[in-house]
């Protein structure tokens, strides 16, 4: 070996690592603002995501409060109430005993629901179910309407309360009846002050019921195929 290549090698083994250095910081930093953008987007989504609910949760206490001051009076009244997100309406206050036909009283409550209802409803895409319930003293076989069971006298009543609802503007798809009977109570029947709570109508928002898949042969709707 020559003493040219003695130095090469020399220069070789004591080049500085410097650039090596400098590379290598270069790629951590470039993946330290790779790390920041993402973090910084990360947060921007959530920050938008957290402004989008505070609006939303801002809606609906707006709304409830809409619908709480409809029922305000008739709160304070005693003519209904409200738990769980139900409102019950007295019987008395609808319909005379074993009627189905609607009281001056109560067509101007519903009258009065009817806009708040439909505004609570249509911002959580929700439907209304009218339930109509009884107390457990059977219908009479005389009776002027001519019902023949609790059943039916609930039924019709939650139909009535429900056309008068559509009637003064909520939407048709967004409200059914239901029928309850006897069943139920909410208070002891073994007095009239327990059967006159039984009596009653509630209004309850619900969720809004999704389509049956298309079956195979093109059948929609009640997901059997015929």
């Amino acid at each position: 070996m020559t003493a040219s290549d003695e130095l090469d090698d020399e220069q070789a083994a004591t080049a500085p690592v410097w650039p090596v250095f400098g590379d290598l910081m270069a790629g951590l930093l470039g993946a330290f603002v790779l790390i920041l953008v993402c973090a910084l987007g990360l947060q921007f989504d959530l920050s938008e995501r957290l402004k989008a609910e505070v609006k939303q949760r801002q809606a609906e206490a707006q709304q409830r409060a809409a619908l709480e001051q409809a029922l305000a009076v008739p709160l304070a009244a005693g003519r209904v109430t409200l738990a769980d997100g139900r409102i019950g309406i007295s019987g008395s206050v609808l319909f005379a005993f074993n009627s189905a036909e609607l009281q001056p009283e109560g067509r101007q409550l519903l009258a009065s629901l009817a806009a708040p209802l439909a505004t609570y409803l249509a911002a959580r895409d929700q439907v209304l179910m009218v339930s109509g319930f009884t107390d457990d003293r059977q219908v009479r076989d005389g009776s002027r309407a001519g019902f023949a069971d609790n059943w039916e006298l609930s039924a019709q009543r939650a139909l009535t309360v429900m056309r008068a609802l559509i009637a003064d503007g909520l939407p048709a798809p967004a409200v059914f009846a239901a029928a309850f009977g006897a069943e139920q109570p909410v208070a002891s029947n073994a007095d009239a002050a327990g059967r006159a709570l039984n009596r009653r109508v509630e209004l309850a928002p619900a969720p809004r019921l999704t389509p049956l898949p298309t079956q195979a042969g093109g059948h929609e709707g009640h997901g059997v195929p015929r």
